[in-house]
């Protein structure tokens, strides 16, 4: 590779906690009530998609039914995917709390990249029991450990715009 190619091609870290403290100023507690209020969101939408799976159950002649099985999954990585990876960077309860995600060099995260996130939580907490989420409390930007796989951090929204 030519050296002009690789000078183009680099990327830097963007958020850096040493320089803009005001980032990563009460993220861990903020992204915990914003979980929750994401629970209480899903748990609604997931009712209401029951109720159209209810509704397509009866006219596919008891077919449709077969879609409960996978009913909340479903709902949970859509809702994940296209609010978080959408063009606000943030779920319904990150926006509530005043967090947004980035991808480590600035950029805001693309649906798969948020659908991937939100699967690496679950298989994470499965796993590794939820002592995983000590991780945070030793990382220097607040992050999860799925959050460090991916590249990604989770910020201040009003110290974003700022910048």
């Amino acid at each position: 590779m030519s050296a002009e190619y690789t000078s183009d091609y680099t990327r830097q870290d963007v958020f850096d906690p040493l320089r803009n403290p005001e980032l990563f100023s009460g993220v861990r507690s903020r992204r915990m009530f914003a979980f929750c209020v994401d629970v209480i969101v899903i748990a609604i939408l997931t009712f209401l998609a029951g109720i159209v799976v209810f509704f397509l159950g009866i006219f596919t002649l008891g077919l449709g039914f077969m879609l409960y099985a996978i009913l909340p999954t479903a709902v949970a990585l859509l809702y994940v995917a296209f609010t978080l990876g959408g063009p606000q960077a943030s779920t319904f309860g990150m926006r509530s709390m005043g967090l947004e995600m980035r991808l480590w060099y600035g950029a805001r995260p693309y649906p798969l990249l948020a659908a991937i996130h939100a699967l690496l939580f679950w298989f994470s907490i499965s796993l590794l029991t939820p002592l995983v989420l000590l991780v945070s409390l030793f990382s220097d930007r607040k992050r999860l450990l799925h959050d460090i796989v991916l590249g990604v951090v989770v910020v201040n929204s009003d110290a974003v715009r700022g910048m």
